[in-house]
């Protein structure tokens, strides 16, 4: 029968919940990595026994894990991240005009097709790439060496290389978002990149229709539309029917278009989720109540899903790496926050429940779908 299998990342360990098709009772384990940061975590979409795990730490740095055995042991495979030679953990990079640093792994990205190949995108904004299961990391610095690296500016959460996008029907085609300088599209592997940001307006910076310096918070696309993207900016939510080159709004009716995350349902391409938070100064639901926004229209028409979410005094963020779906039958639908609940949904976000409280704050959620 199949099942799913949910990577939890928080400020203190990581947590591995493990369910059948029905998704009604689940199995806990962790905390593994217990007291360390783990800003992301990610299995592989070809071997559901393969998991990658970024674990950082103030005091020992940045450490990737990886599983073989669906999280029962892990071994550390890298902590090295090398710019042109030069080993970038905890050193100022080399050979630029911007003083960048190496500080964590944001995000990993498993190849489509290849379980030793993995991206990680850092911070400072940065790609790198291993092509050995994890071993040595390369960076792809095309991306950095783009004419408007030296206008990036960290946003509240750092400069950091947050969302990694592989299009399905050509892998050569690779999307990625920084807070904050924008979206980037490269459509050869890594070697050049072009900003993709045109339709987006900011008005916090000194030109709101910049080619860079827009704060965006995450993207989303469903495998069988690739050119069509949905993107959670720092205001507004966007669509692309065009692979990135234009953004237009759809935020609606929203009660209020601030907010991280953003995922697209596992088999309608055009069922898109967010999560509204009250304000970019407030992180919390507006009037205390947690609501899941569901679009059935691909944007502009928004209904509120609260069935067995608090809608009253609740007062968690959901961050953007916190939310994903799997791909049964009926969508699953999960996300984390900040108070260490993981909610879940086995019927598209139209039921909730809890799969686990009293978390430490969650940035992170995955799935695997396990057959």
């Amino acid at each position: 029968m199949s099942g799913v299998r949910v990577l939890v990342g928080t400020r203190k360990g990581a947590f591995i919940l493990t369910s059948d098709g029905k998704r009604e009772k689940w199995d806990v384990s962790g905390p593994h990595f217990g007291g360390w940061e783990i800003y992301h975590l990610k299995g592989s979409p070809v071997d559901p026994n393969r998991i990658y795990v970024s674990q950082s730490s103030g005091w020992f740095g940045q450490q990737i894990q990886r599983s073989n055995d669906g999280g029962q042991t892990w071994e550390a495979v890298g902590n090295k991240f090398v710019y042109e030679g030069v080993t970038g953990t905890h050193q100022w990079y080399d050979g630029t005009p911007h003083p960048w640093e190496f500080k964590r792994v944001w995000h990993l990205e498993p190849s489509l097709t290849d379980p030793d190949m993995v991206y990680a995108g850092a911070e400072d904004a940065a790609l790198f790439q291993t092509k050995d299961g994890g071993q040595t990391w390369n960076e792809l610095a095309g991306l950095r060496r783009h004419g408007s690296g030296p206008k990036w500016q960290p946003g509240a959460g750092g400069l950091c290389l947050h969302t990694i996008l592989i299009d399905p029907s050509n892998h050569q085609r690779i999307y990625i978002a920084i807070s904050s300088a924008g979206a980037f599209r490269t459509d050869d592997g890594g070697e050049t990149w072009k900003p993709i940001n045109q339709g987006l307006k900011s008005q916090y910076i000194p030109d709101p229709n910049a080619e860079v310096g827009h704060c965006v918070h995450r993207i989303a696309m469903h495998p069988s539309r690739p050119n069509t993207l949905f993107m959670q900016k720092h205001w507004d939510v966007m669509r692309s029917d065009n692979g990135g080159d234009l953004w237009h709004e759809v935020s609606g009716n929203l009660p209020t278009d601030f907010g991280f995350v953003v995922d697209v349902h596992a088999h309608e391409p055009e069922t898109v989720y967010v999560v509204p938070i009250k304000s970019d100064s407030e992180h919390y639901p507006l009037d205390g109540k947690l609501r899941v926004f569901r679009s059935r229209s691909g944007g502009n028409e928004w209904e509120a899903l609260t069935n067995g979410l608090p809608q009253s005094n609740c007062f968690v963020n959901v961050l953007r790496d916190a939310m994903a779906v799997d791909s049964l039958d009926s969508c699953g639908v999960y996300f984390g926050t900040t108070g260490g609940q993981v909610y879940a949904s086995a019927d598209a976000g139209d039921h909730w429940a809890p799969i686990v409280r009293d978390l430490p704050p969650v940035v992170a959620v995955e799935v695997q779908t396990l057959s």
